[in-house]
């Protein structure tokens, strides 16, 4: 993208304004045993302007980016403002703003590959599985490329610059017996431009080896026992069970409309032992998947501490919810492209570790089941969800038994909580998640294990 000064339309951000010039950029290869089905790169770009008056917001946005262009959109972004507001009885007062700046471009310095040369690794990916596991019935590898770059000035004066790129490489083996066939998936990679992620296929062989060890044992596993069951939920259904669950219905969009978490406002929601973060930009002093210093509005992003210690205390926020609930606005308004208006988002939503050893937890359930991979899920606003659970495995007198087929799991996030016995010492992230709430957004879910009463589908 080739970076607009926005400092000079400074004088033009009256009223209040965001102005904000934008590029996504796109790229997937897709092989499907060994033979290229998919090549694309696309790019979207453009400029936009979003101006507030007594309580409402009028917005505009151009996919030309010039002087003219540019003073188009904040007449236009006017001109909506002012009708809305000659249409309403709001009469709302703005948020009180901060001069802040932050800029972070975490572009790769190395020399990027070619297309040509991103299709020659990941053939000689699949030629690794293709040799060393002959008897699978199918295989697929697809890498995804995902770069935003953002430039953003308010009428605060405030600017954020950041250039955020993501890499992820899955991998999908199918193995068939005589019940039919099975799949596992997984995701490498995460946060920054492929040269950072990925320096050799060794960086792949011990993941494609563990994958192909849990599908072989999948392909002779048993459909577990439908019902409430003692269980333990590994880092990946512990964040999307926090993510899809939990975070939507604390979203302050979604609890002006009626979400469950809206009646539980300072009251006890989980076990002591559940912590839920919305973290901005960084834990334990390591940047995290999805960075936010400032978001789309122009407000500092800082964490959200939606439950502690089982309390649910904060709701996620924009400028304007963040004033209606008279809370801390911790900058969850995000933007997916340059012609979209910002909306209330996760960041990088997380269960905190505990104290137990995964081992421990194990050891402690007596008939019960230890799942660990998930691909997809859906929540509501009341909480209740069902979620897919493609690798387990039963749990017997404290011992891990036989992998299980495909399953769900399902119940309703608080009770779910109020169950969580035990809560692992240990932290993993699922980087290369996607939200579609209106927009599709990058996301980050992450958090650790988790030892709790869940349904769980079955015979």
């Amino acid at each position: 993208m080739q970076k607009i000064d926005l400092e000079k339309y400074l004088p033009k951000l009256k009223p209040y304004t965001e102005l904000r010039q934008q590029e996504n950029r796109f790229m997937s290869i897709q092989l499907v045993n060994g033979n290229l089905v998919k090549n694309e790169k696309r790019i979207t770009s453009g400029v936009s302007a979003r101006t507030f008056k007594n309580g409402y917001w009028g917005f505009a946005s151009n996919p030309v980016v010039n002087n003219e262009t540019i003073d188009e959109v904040l007449n236009i972004a006017k001109k909506n403002a002012d009708f809305l507001a000659s249409k309403g009885d709001l009469n709302l007062p703005m948020h009180e703003g901060k001069t802040i700046a932050e800029s972070h471009d975490y572009s790769t310095k190395k020399k990027r590959l070619s297309q040509n040369q991103l299709i020659e690794f990941l053939n000689q990916v699949d030629k690794y599985i293709f040799e060393k596991y002959p008897n699978l019935t199918s295989r697929a590898i697809i890498l995804a490329c995902v770069d935003m770059e953002k430039n953003l000035i308010t009428s605060h004066g405030t600017t954020s610059y950041l250039n955020w790129p993501r890499t992820n490489i899955y991998i999908e083996m199918t193995m068939t017996n005589d019940d039919g066939p099975n799949s596992m998936l997984e995701s490498f990679g995460g946060f920054g431009h492929f040269e950072d992620v990925f320096e050799s296929i060794e960086d792949l062989k011990s993941g494609i080896d563990t994958l192909y060890t849990e599908l072989s044992a999948k392909n002779n596993g048993i459909i577990p026992t439908a019902g409430t069951h003692e269980v333990i939920l590994d880092a990946s259904l512990a964040g999307i069970l926090a993510h899809e669950a939990l975070g939507h219905t604390v979203e302050a969009d979604f609890v002006r409309i009626g979400s469950i978490a809206g009646d539980y406002l300072n009251e006890k929601v989980a076990s002591e032992l559940i912590t839920l973060v919305d973290f901005a930009n960084s834990y334990n002093g390591k940047i995290l998947p999805c960075p936010i210093f400032i978001d789309d509005e122009g407000v500092e992003s800082k964490d959200a501490w939606i439950i502690k210690d089982g309390i649910l205390g904060s709701y996620l926020h924009n400028r304007d919810s963040a004033l209606e609930f008279s809370m801390e606005n911790t900058g969850n308004a995000r933007a997916w492209d340059y012609s979209d208006e910002p909306l209330i988002r996760m960041r990088n939503t997380c269960i905190l570790p505990g104290s137990s050893k995964l081992e421990e937890m194990i050891a402690s359930i007596e008939d019960g089941y230890y799942f660990t991979k998930t691909n997809n899920g859906q929540a509501d606003s009341t909480g209740e969800f069902m979620f897919a659970v493609t690798c387990g495995y039963e749990i017997k007198n404290g011992k891990l038994g036989r992998a299980i087929k495909d399953t769900t799991i399902s119940g309703k996030a608080f009770d779910v909580l109020a169950s969580v016995s035990m809560v692992s010492d240990d932290m993993k992230w699922t980087p290369g998640g996607f939200c579609g709430k209106k927009q599709m957004i990058p996301t980050a879910m992450g958090g650790p294990a988790i030892k709790c009463k869940i349904n769980v589908g079955g015979q």
